[in-house]
């Protein structure tokens, strides 16, 4: 056969990005990174448990406000916020995590409660830190911040040192 007659083979540039779960994923530090959108969150998340990742080992979040986003696979817009979430499969010692991108305009993602309880405070604390809401979360109010405090404190754009924190029972230093 000349190379004229030579089937198609596609190059590595032209092959698909592989999935899991039917969305992107990228490897980062020996660790398989998934991104889902959004609105495939639950659905991802039920198939990775299912799958053996039973175990809900963090959830937080990450400010990209000033910060390239280059890591991301082709097809991922990226957006101010991202929503992590590391799962554990211990009968394969395995792991994976959920990158999710979360815009500025609409800082919400849907509770993964009804998945892992136990990770009812760590989205808590993504909320009280970033401002991000957990939709159909029992319980979304502050867990580190007083109920009154003005703003998220991880926010890359919060201004530090306005207002002095005083805990309870700590000598002043006056």
């Amino acid at each position: 056969m000349s190379d004229a007659e030579q089937p198609d083979e596609p190059s590595e540039q032209e092959q698909p990005p592989p999935t899991r779960y039917g969305v992107p994923v990228t490897f980062s530090r020996g660790q398989e990174v998934l991104h889902p959108a959004r609105e495939q969150l639950l659905e991802v998340a039920t198939a990775a448990r299912d799958d053996g990742f039973g175990f809900l080992v963090d959830v937080t979040a990450v400010d990209y406000l000033l910060h390239d986003r280059s890591d991301l696979p082709a097809g991922v817009d990226p957006e101010r916020f991202e929503v992590v979430v590391a799962l554990r499969n211990h009968r394969e010692r395995s792991y994976i995590r959920l990158r999710v991108q979360v815009p500025e305009a609409d800082p919400s993602v849907p509770t993964l409660f009804d998945l892992w309880p136990g990770c009812e405070a760590l989205e808590r604390e993504v909320f009280d830190m970033f401002g991000i809401e957990f939709t159909d979360h029992p319980d979304m109010t502050r867990i580190l911040m007083p109920e009154d405090w003005l703003g998220h404190p991880l926010r890359k754009d919060f201004a530090i040192g306005r207002i002095p924190v005083q805990f309870k029972d700590a000598p002043s230093t006056r």
